[in-house]
């Protein structure tokens, strides 16, 4: 079985490639890439699948054996077999991306036995790198990343879809800052990580490709990515689609997920 050997090799590939690809997709940022639209009315642009060619010929040449699930590749069950699997979203963040907006990101993780033990968030107009490993920590830019407990009568930093956040705000005994909207849920995840939020609010809708890479980092920088029972996500199953989701600090997982049922039950 591969170890922490493996995941340190899998983490300096996917750190290598993942800014490679970045820089494919700033050829594009900004100069308006053609753009189709998929089912649900979710946007797809040239970049995503230029992206997602690029990755997919550089991973799977250099891990064969390894399973392959992308946003934009055609899903192969036979992944379901795989020991490890490699988990993308080309962008994750297409709409923002699109838009102009900086705050989009290239996921890749690794996932064995259904869980995350390699994360790579590629932010590169952010000027951002964002790795974790599983049991070895999570960094940006090479600082190490950390979580702490909130102070009692600190305001509660908040990021997620805006009719959640007006929900989550009118459900809080704290008081609560809105953070502007940020598209990539990703992002969002990984700035719990980053001590840049505490709660971040995920409608039922997301994808392990949207989360895989963010809930490593979440956990390793002593966050945690849980549904509204308190568990942890699963990946690489067959349907890869998810619930409701909550991130936030460890520490102060409890008082955040009561807040959460709160907000999501009114919708």
């Amino acid at each position: 079985m591969p170890g922490a050997d493996q995941n340190e090799l899998d983490r300096e590939l996917l750190q290598q490639l993942g800014v490679e690809a970045g820089k494919i997709g700033m050829r594009w940022f900004g100069k308006k890439p053609e753009v189709w639209m998929k089912e649900g009315d979710s946007p797809v642009s040239e970049a995503d699948f230029a992206i997602d060619r690029f990755l997919k010929n550089e991973l799977m040449q250099a891990r064969p054996d390894y399973g392959w699930l992308s946003e934009e590749t055609d899903d192969d069950l036979g992944r379901l077999g795989a020991q490890r699997l490699f988990v993308v979203d080309p962008i994750d963040g297409t709409r923002g991306f699109i838009n102009g907006m900086d705050q989009w990101c290239v996921s890749i993780a690794v996932v064995e036995n259904h869980r995350p033990v390699v994360g790579v968030l590629e932010c590169p107009a952010l000027q951002q790198t964002i790795v974790s490993q599983l049991d070895e920590g999570a960094w940006c830019n090479g600082s190490r990343l950390g979580t702490a407990a909130m102070g009692k009568d600190r305001a509660l930093r908040l990021t997620g879809p805006r009719s959640v956040q007006s929900q989550a705000l009118d459900s809080s005994a704290r008081a609560v800052e809105k953070l502007p909207f940020v598209p990539s849920l990703a992002y969002r995840i990984a700035m719990i990580a980053m001590g840049e939020a505490e709660l971040s609010l995920a409608r039922a809708s997301a994808k392990d490709w949207d989360l895989a890479a963010a809930d490593l980092i979440a956990h390793e920088a002593g966050a945690c990515l849980t549904d509204l029972t308190g568990e942890r996500p699963t990946y690489n199953c067959e349907d890869v689609r998810h619930g409701a989701l909550l991130a936030c600090p460890q520490h102060d997982h409890q008082e955040m997920l009561d807040l959460a049922k709160l907000a999501m039950d009114k919708r």
